[in-house]
């Protein structure tokens, strides 16, 4: 996928000459905001048949450990955090969500894969942002504003959700 013709195209950064605000090396189409959205929605579904698995799993450990198991259940909390740490800082760079909608996590200036603990941090500010209406409306305003797409929480962490 390179630019045959000299000069950018919308979603794409020329990759022998890197742009002056430190674009993308490689030529990635950003993921569109509606696409994001959709893929959250998806998600929403995929982190509750986790969170009732994990809950599950829980509760017989909780069985077989004569109860001492169930101090385990405040982790159902973070359930959203641990399905994202897992699926963006996996070898697919996606939630299930992203990968039916075409798309992945990765670093805007190399290219590179997430880990997990920089996945775990991004679902984290995303729910704290999506929590509250006021840093939700900033974060939406940054991905409306930018050229790029890249919400408040993708800035904050240098990443960026592209295309597949």
């Amino acid at each position: 996928m390179t630019n045959p013709t000299f000069g950018p195209r919308p979603g794409y950064t020329d990759p022998a000459g890197y742009p002056p605000y430190g674009g993308m090396p490689v030529p990635y189409i950003r993921a569109s905001l509606g696409g994001r959205a959709v893929a959250y929605l998806l998600d929403l579904l995929f982190i509750l048949v986790f969170t009732a698995i994990l809950g599950t799993a829980i509760f017989l450990v909780g069985i077989v450990t004569f109860g001492l198991g169930w101090t385990l259940f405040p982790v159902l909390g973070i359930s959203g955090i641990l399905y994202s740490a897992i699926t963006v800082g996996g070898h697919k760079q996606s939630t299930i969500g992203m990968r039916m909608m075409g798309l992945r996590v990765v670093a805007p200036e190399s290219g590179r894969p997430v880990d997990m603990l920089t996945a775990a941090v991004h679902a984290l500010l995303f729910y704290v942002a999506i929590s509250t209406f006021l840093l939700w409306c900033l974060d939406i305003l940054f991905g409306l504003v930018r050229a790029d797409r890249r919400l408040g929480h993708d800035v904050l962490l240098g990443l960026a959700v592209v295309r597949v």
